[in-house]
């Protein structure tokens, strides 16, 4: 197969199950292993979606991010977001995390934004979900400069036209709702969730998330991966899975990656099933999640 010009071989497809205390992590295809779960049988869904052609996460023909443009990877990610609406319970939720994408002359043939974060919205709206909320994850300008070198964050690009001049991209968590009634709602008392807490949490800017404090994820890349992969913060899947679930609650991933989201649910006493498509990432997220449970340390501790 060709991803931007160049060819890869395919890797073989294999699926594989590990069980755990509080999870069950499913290595395969994220679409059929939606498909196999009941309906109305996950009370929250928390994930980062592969970004079209942006990142290779693998050589898998099954892998999104493979896609040769942005129309087949939506045509793809349209049959996950069916089957993640029936598979979730009624007036529960599903988050998930992105960034709007960098337009390039070389792949766009102008410098500017893509709207992900809009036409992934519209396509969970278009299939019945509520476009329930959103919270922007600031990001600092500087060290995305100096990550990718973005002409419109140059400061030596004021003195030449500032027009091409902009701000830096932020994160977002985006949070849709299924229609109709909550069987179990999700209750807060006053001592889990003081006044102050909630104030925070309901701010629509995040400007206090560290961007680090992710679980480790270096032993996961293989020789022929992208730059990087870009694990969820853990103090973000904390703040969602604390506002939106009950203990106990079964949290869903379908991109599991090296297992973040499922190793704060298990530490805050959650169940946790989750789909990872490439071997490597569900390995040591295999390992992650067998040690969420008995860990002792806080999220900082954890950060890389």
């Amino acid at each position: 197969m060709e991803v931007k010009g160049i060819t890869i071989e395919k890797s073989d497809y294999s699926r594989d199950i590990k069980t755990g205390p509080g999870f069950d992590l499913h290595l395969g295809d994220c679409v059929e292993i939606t498909h196999e779960m009941d309906d109305e049988s996950i009370d929250y869904t928390i994930f980062s979606p592969p970004f079209a052609s942006l990142y290779t996460y693998s050589n898998s023909d099954r892998d999104m991010g493979n896609c040769r443009n942005a129309s087949e990877f939506y045509a793809h990610f349209e049959y996950l977001i069916g089957e993640l609406f029936r598979v979730t319970k009624s007036g529960r939720l599903l988050s998930f995390h992105c960034m709007n994408l960098p337009a390039t002359y070389q792949n766009d043939g102008f410098i500017g934004i893509k709207d992900f974060r809009g036409e992934l919205i519209r396509m969970f709206v278009d299939d019945g979900w509520i476009f329930h909320s959103e919270v922007v994850i600031w990001k600092d300008p500087v060290i995305q400069m100096q990550r990718t070198k973005s002409i419109g964050l140059l400061y030596k690009q004021l003195k030449k036209d500032s027009c091409i001049s902009r701000q830096g991209i932020p994160d977002y968590l985006v949070t849709m709702r299924k229609p109709g009634d909550n069987p179990d709602p999700v209750t807060k008392n006053s001592d889990e969730f003081p006044v102050e807490l909630w104030q925070r949490y309901a701010s629509p800017v995040w400007m206090d998330i560290n961007p680090s404090n992710t679980l480790q994820f270096r032993s996961a890349r293989e020789s022929d991966d992208e730059r990087h992969i870009c694990p969820l913060q853990l103090e973000v899947i904390d703040r969602a899975i604390s506002l939106w679930t009950n203990p106990d609650d079964l949290v869903y991933s379908p991109f599991a990656g090296i297992g973040s989201e499922g190793y704060v649910a298990i530490q805050k006493g959650r169940r946790f099933v989750g789909a990872e498509l490439k071997r490597s990432y569900w390995d040591l997220a295999c390992r992650n999640l067998a040690t969420a449970k008995s860990s002792q340390g806080t999220l900082l501790d954890l950060a890389v």
